[in-house]
């Protein structure tokens, strides 16, 4: 999904320099992608760069972010406990 979002962004990125942006209709899940194309890229880099070093916490970040996933969903995804999920959610806004 994350890559959908971010490609997603990066055309309408492109559309809006060219004059040729389009208003489609998509899932709340698109419309950073679709509204604010840039901000998705940057949070798309920020996640490559902080996964370098943090890849758990990085794929928490992701699901929670690009999946809307719960705490308890996320800590059954990831393999962790929920308290686990909420520190290393506490500790990437630190970030």
């Amino acid at each position: 999904m994350r890559r959908i979002l971010v490609d997603y962004a990066r055309k309408q990125k492109a559309a809006k320099r060219e004059g040729t942006e389009k208003k489609i209709q998509l899932e709340e899940s698109l419309v950073m992608a679709r509204e604010q194309p840039g901000d998705l890229l940057e949070v798309h880099e920020a996640l490559e760069r902080f996964a370098r070093e943090h890849e758990r916490q990085s794929r928490v970040v992701r699901i929670a972010f690009f999946w809307g996933s719960h705490e308890d969903e996320i800590a059954q995804i990831v393999g962790v406990s929920v308290e686990t999920v909420k520190r290393d959610w506490r500790f990437a806004r630190r970030g």
